[in-house]
């Protein structure tokens, strides 16, 4: 699964790449939490095991995709 994260005053996106089996739902709810407040650290573990902070201040938007398994291509997709 990848979220692609906007970062205030920046032109480029931040992009992690989640494991397959990430819950959804749960990585979600655990952004909503971490951007509740104004001050923090929302801190994802990619799928290689590395840990990216960002701070909560400066995250302009948050794209969270479809696990791999739902994206299709090609002649099978809808």
């Amino acid at each position: 699964m990848d979220v692609r994260i906007g970062i205030v005053q920046s032109a480029k996106e931040l992009e992690v790449e989640l494991d397959d089996d990430a819950d959804r739902d749960a990585v979600i709810a655990d952004i909503e939490s971490s951007l509740v407040g104004e001050t923090g650290v929302l801190w994802l573990t990619d799928r290689k095991g590395r840990r990216v902070a960002i701070p909560v201040a400066k995250v302009a938007y948050v794209e969270v995709g479809a696990p791999t398994h739902e994206r299709r291509v090609g002649f099978g997709a809808p």
